[in-house]
């Protein structure tokens, strides 16, 4: 099969299919259940269940009152997973996270060992709520969980159970007393989701329903071992080596050149660009986002529709670019515009 024939990929067997339709169909039981407590922000639900589907982790950016922590804990819920809340201060330690060995007295016998007490990353689903407000130290310990699935305490290596993600949550407003992310941990998630405020007709339905009684039953039509079925289906979709390539260019175009060839807006306005890990999520992203389509194959429009979240915390804009007033965003827009699309696409 020639490299771009991305209109004739079908996945191997009728077993692939069928799982595909049910992650396409879960998707929309998952909407469903959502909707009985969550309004609008159709985008933002959108880009966490692409990070469940895949497998990784993200971070969701908003203004306090946006219901950041109910949209992770209602998915926790209808997906009948177990949840975790650490809300990050200037004195959380390491071990507020992991968990610790503490002395236990053994009832039969009357002796004393230590035993391990997990922390609360132990869960599927942990809610990291403000995560920039603790010390570098307490956020690596987060962030070692992300990337390895397991802690380490006291030397011994304890595996979390799957599936496991992480979302944390940032404050754009109140930054003073805080610890920013460095790009380099930052790196590490998939999607930065920004959530904004709803339109009038939806918040005005969230004060109705939010000051009345509510409480809504929830199905669970999708669990975690589907999911973990889904995250191994998502890595089978066949990519096109035309998409493949745009999506590297896409991430390629962002770095500034040392031999002066990038674009002018690069040299002007961005200090860093994305890593070979945003290709990664932009692909992985992309074949997720198909299958919810309802298709077998990756388009070039799924990696652009994927651009901004991928993209945005990962470009670092400059001093020029800040006194200019020029946005992440605007320099993702340039990015599409600059790297042209292949001609054997869709």
């Amino acid at each position: 099969m020639a490299n771009d024939a991305i209109g004739t990929i079908a996945l191997d067997n009728a077993n692939d299919v069928a799982l595909a339709d049910r992650l396409k169909n879960g998707r929309e039981q998952i909407l469903a259940e959502l909707r009985k407590l969550i309004i609008g922000q159709e985008e933002v639900i959108e880009q966490v269940l692409l990070t469940l589907f895949v497998g990784g982790n993200s971070i969701i950016v908003g203004v306090p009152g946006l219901a950041k922590t109910l949209l992770i804990h209602t998915i926790a819920q209808v997906l009948d997973l177990k949840f975790s809340r650490i809300q990050f201060t200037p004195d959380l330690m390491p071990s507020d996270i992991t968990g610790t060995d503490i002395i236990q007295e053994d009832a039969g016998t009357g002796r004393r060992g230590m035993v391990f007490a997990p922390g609360p990353i132990f869960a599927n689903i942990v809610l990291a709520d403000e995560v920039n407000r603790t010390p570098p130290k307490t956020q690596a310990a987060l962030l070692e969980a992300m990337q390895e699935h397991r802690v380490t305490v006291q030397g011994r290596t304890y595996t979390l159970q799957e599936p496991f993600y992480v979302f944390a949550t940032q404050n754009p407003i109140e930054l003073e007393g805080t610890y920013p992310l460095p790009e380099a941990q930052l790196d590490r998630f998939m999607f930065e989701i920004l959530i904004e405020h709803l339109k009038e007709e939806e918040e005005l339905e969230v004060i109705r329903s939010t000051t009345g009684i509510l409480a809504p039953v929830f199905s669970h039509a999708v669990t975690g071992p589907d999911l973990i079925a889904f995250q191994k289906l998502v890595r089978r979709v066949p990519v096109s080596e035309s998409v493949l390539r745009y999506a590297v260019a896409l991430t390629r175009m962002s770095r500034p050149s040392k031999n002066g060839s990038s674009p002018d807006f690069v040299k002007k306005w961005i200090a860093y660009g994305a890593s070979p890990r945003a290709a990664q999520f932009l692909v992985l992203g992309a074949k997720a986002r198909a299958l919810t389509k309802g298709r077998y194959h990756v388009s070039f429009e799924d990696i652009q529709a994927l651009a901004h979240p991928v993209l945005r915390h990962r470009v670092l804009t400059n001093f020029h670019a800040e006194s200019e007033g020029k946005t992440k965003a605007e320099m993702v827009d340039l990015l599409l515009n600059a790297v042209p699309v292949p001609s054997s696409g869709m």
